[in-house]
């Protein structure tokens, strides 16, 4: 039976091998994109389980110097990052105080005094970029590079200087240690990109689904007509389900190795993708091996699965397949899902009093979104269908419609994989600018270019009042320069009120100072000095933060004496960016923080929502041409079992471009129909929650251009494959052709 099922899949002639190569296609196309996302998931997990070196915890307090009873064994480590031209720099300045130094991952031993190890894109930069700017910041001379077992991929910028003891210990946050880390790292953004992950499965998935679903289903009246009629001459319903599984199953397993073997060949390029910023090192973008097992086993169950369901009519009969009668035309009361999920998620974030989300109902209202979004889309379709029949009196069109509105369950099937990727990537679209344009106003842009650096923590630390003096006369001396002193406030004015709960410590700025930076506020009149939460302005990594926080003085402020304060941080301006690396690099010796403007803050949490962003979208973008595959297969299928009217239609004088017409009518009315629905709903969903922000100056905008390219080039791609059936066609229905089983 297995060897008859095989001989009607490949011996049935032209049409038998069409269908076939549909349906490799089909599979091929979703095992490729599938395996993809795969590959790229499992760097995205080999990268966060790297050992994290840099996350080393020794046991010497901040400030701890060198003296002759200190133990010789270990090593002294100050670990802290540092910027270059938006791109973050990890560097760690070491010194051994034994023969048993702690080695950094990646390294044979750790750099003599006065060298050092860096990565080799990190070399790359410091060869092409002016000393000054970058390579004066690293005393010592390069000794080598460092090993792919520090790194999270080849785009690292990473950096190890030898040092002495002395020259270590006299850093602020030297810590002493005995033995590197050797646990992951704790990425706190990991959440956003498995966040963008799972959008990605759950918008792929499901389309890729549909695609195989689809493919396997080709011609399936057909073939329900010829399993009918083995049937008719003795064959039993086992061993008509063994010939459509073996029929399903072949062209899944030839699709599923064609589609590994197209993953093959763009792995180069699916190993170029830079999804959290930088690249991942390409022999990491691989599935695992049972990832392939799953895939190479699951696609054919799948497929057949698929045709043993859509045979359940010839199971019960032999003439099952002729006993056709008119599907039940689909209700309103499907569109109520979706309007209440809709309703469920905006009332929460529009009525709450203190301005953050209700997670509870916003969560189930999304839900509910997803599931009305398929519900509604036949009733829709038979909406939509029926409204082109009494709007056009076009034959084309009237035929498409008719068809539609008779079966707008089947119609939707097809292109129903996409509308949850369109829906999520619509709503990413329409909230990601939102809050990156928020972020980037931070106090209306006036300081978008101002540079931040902390010197040391507000408990008494940071630079003395002489060497912050020499550091702002330093800063001072360049050109255009404006820079403001925040320092830490005195003990006494750190005064507890509640011993229970003491006030976090607080800053001291010169009114003189703070006038260069209106958007921070105003001195009261006469004071010299006020004291007020300016380090929050310092240490927040979110603008947002930021841009709740100002004014942080006005004529309520504390005045005070700023004579005898600890430099802890520094706000500097400058009206030539030209000198923003030369002031980096002036303050890489003293800063105990990455030195970045405001503006690079932004750029920083801008990127990575954007990066979540352009991963959804490219989901959107591949689910619209898998669901336009679908719509191939679909239409493929379609006209193989309307070869008879369609080819009497033609006899009968109806121009070849006609049926074409009712063919891409057929096929884009419910792929546009389910992109604008689901796009609606997706903006439907991101203004009540653009608006729970809160945020100064942000409001719903029309989505980035990546929007307008996922969806609007997914559906132009789509649109461009259906056509390509259009000569399949006109030689079907040529008159020629014109005999019929």
């Amino acid at each position: 039976m297995i060897a008859l099922g095989l001989r009607l899949s490949l011996a049935g002639g032209r049409e038998a091998a069409a269908r076939l190569a549909l349906i490799v296609a089909g599979v091929a196309v979703g095992v490729a994109v599938l395996l993809a996302t795969l590959s790229l998931f499992n760097a995205f997990q080999t990268a966060g389980e790297r050992t994290c070196w840099e996350c080393t915890r020794g046991t010497a307090p901040s400030g701890w110097a060198l003296d002759a009873t200190a133990t010789a064994t270990g090593a002294l480590w100050n670990y802290h990052e540092d910027y270059y031209a938006g791109r973050p720099i990890r560097r760690l300045d070491a010194a051994a105080l034994g023969g048993r130094a702690p080695v950094v991952p990646g390294l044979s031993r750790m750099p003599a005094p006065g060298q050092y190890y860096v990565s080799p894109a990190l070399a790359e930069l410091l060869d092409s970029a002016p000393r000054a700017q970058l390579a004066d910041r690293f005393p010592g001379t390069r000794a080598g590079t460092i090993g792919r077992a520090a790194l999270t991929g080849p785009d690292d910028l990473t950096i190890v200087i030898g040092r002495t003891p002395e020259q270590v210990a006299a850093l602020l946050g030297t810590r002493q240690v005995d033995t590197t880390a050797d646990e992951p790292a704790v990425d706190g953004d990991a959440d956003i990109y498995h966040f963008g992950f799972a959008i990605a499965a759950v918008g792929l998935l499901l389309p890729l689904l549909v695609l195989v679903n689809t493919a396997t289903r080709l011609a399936a009246a057909r073939r329900e007509a010829r399993f009918a009629a083995i049937r008719l001459v003795g064959g039993t319903s086992r061993q008509v389900n063994l010939f459509a599984a073996v029929d399903s199953a072949l062209g899944a397993l030839t699709g599923t190795l064609a589609g590994t073997v197209l993953f093959l060949l763009v792995r180069p390029a699916v190993a170029a993708v830079r999804v959290t910023g930088s690249r991942f090192f390409p022999d990491t973008v691989t599935p695992a091996a049972w990832q392939y097992a799953a895939v190479l086993a699951g696609v054919p169950l799948l497929a057949g699965a698929s045709a043993l369901w859509s045979l359940r009519r010839v199971r019960i009969s032999p003439l099952g397949a002729l006993r056709k009668g008119a599907p039940r035309p689909p209700r309103v009361w499907r569109a109520i899902p979706l309007l209440a999920g809709l309703a469920l998620f905006a009332v929460p974030m529009f009525q709450t009093d203190d301005r953050k989300p209700n997670a509870g109902p916003a969560s189930a209202g999304l839900a509910l979104i997803m599931i009305g979004l398929i519900l509604a889309g036949p009733w829709l379709t038979m909406l939509a269908a029926r409204l082109a029949a009494r709007l056009t009196g076009g034959a084309a069109t009237l035929l498409a419609a008719r068809r539609l509105a008779a079966d707008p369950k089947a119609a939707f099937r097809s292109v129903s994989g996409l509308v949850l990727a369109v829906f999520i990537g619509t709503a990413i679209a329409g909230i990601v600018p939102a809050v990156v344009d928020g972020q980037r106003a931070v106090a209306g842009g006036t300081l978008s270019g101002v540079l931040r650096a902390p010197l040391g923590d507000l408990g008494g630390g940071g630079l003395s009042p002489r060497a912050g003096a020499e550091l702002v006369a330093r800063l001072r001396a360049y050109p255009g320069v404006g820079v403001l002193p925040i320092h830490a406030a005195k003990e006494e004015e750190n005064r507890v009120i509640d011993p229970e709960r003491p006030p976090p410590p607080r800053a001291v700025v010169e009114c003189a100072d703070l006038a260069r930076f209106p958007a921070l506020g105003q001195c009261p009149p006469g004071a010299r000095a006020v004291a007020g939460r300016f380090d929050r302005v310092v240490e927040a990594d979110n603008p947002l933060t930021i841009d709740k926080l100002i004014p942080l003085a006005g004529p309520d402020s504390e005045p005070v004496s700023a004579d005898g304060l600890n430099l802890s941080s520094v706000l500097v301006t400058m009206a030539d960016p030209a000198t923003l690396e030369e002031i980096r690099t002036l303050l890489a010796g003293q800063s105990t923080g990455p030195p970045m403007t405001f503006d690079e803050v932004a750029q920083v949490r801008a990127a990575l929502y954007t990066q979540a962003e352009n991963i959804a979208l490219a989901m959107v973008a591949l689910t619209l041409l898998a669901g336009g595959c679908s719509l191939l297969v679909a239409v493929g299928g379609g006209l193989v079992e309307r070869r008879q009217p369609f080819t009497l239609l033609r006899l009968a004088g109806t121009p070849g471009r006609t049926l074409g017409a009712v063919v891409l009518l057929e096929s884009a009315l419910p792929l546009v129909l389910a992109a604008v629905v689901a796009a609606g709903a997706g903006f439907g969903v991101a203004a009540p929650f653009i608006d729970a922000l809160a945020m100064k100056g942000a409001s719903l905008a029309m989505p980035g251009p990546a929007w307008f390219a996922g969806v609007g080039g997914g559906l132009v791609a789509s649109l461009l494959v259906i056509s390509t059936v259009l000569p399949l066609l006109r030689r079907m229905t040529s008159p020629d052709n014109a005999r019929f089983e």
